[in-house]
């Protein structure tokens, strides 16, 4: 009797589980696209965008489900023939700047470009005037 109510629980247990595994919302998200060229570019492009929820992974190697649904999202757009820019593109207007670890140059970005070379030129500025002083001193 007791193996037998065992049985029954471990059943009602498995049962929501495999469940959940057939209703993905997101059929690409651990499925390779048949087409080897089209799966290299959705790789690529995936390997490129930021998962919102895990922050310091890329969606190809994110375990969390919104990487999971972005990563489907790649996968069936490139099926569907779009470019992988395009793809970008539409998912940086969805989610913003922060999606793509090749952020764009824009009036609200370039001063983070342009800092690094005004920093080098004034520190390059700052050693010529110290060393200069010294060879006149």
């Amino acid at each position: 009797m007791r193996r037998l109510l065992a049985l029954l629980l471990f059943a009602l247990l498995a049962v929501p589980l495999a469940a959940q595994e057939e209703q993905s919302t997101a059929p690409y998200a651990y499925r390779q696209l048949d087409d080897p060229r089209q799966e290299d570019a959705a790789q690529a492009l995936m390997e490129s965008l930021r998962c919102l929820q895990c922050q310091g992974q890329s969606i190809a190697d994110s375990d969390a489900p919104i990487a999971g649904s972005m990563r489907s999202l790649v996968r069936e757009r490139i099926a569907a023939g779009e470019q992988p820019e395009a793809i970008r593109a539409w998912l940086i207007e969805r989610y913003g700047d922060y999606v793509s670890y090749a952020p764009r140059v824009t009036s609200l970005t370039w001063p983070l470009f342009a800092l690094p070379l005004v920093l080098i030129a004034l520190a390059a500025l700052l050693l010529r005037r110290r060393f200069t002083r010294r060879d006149g001193a």
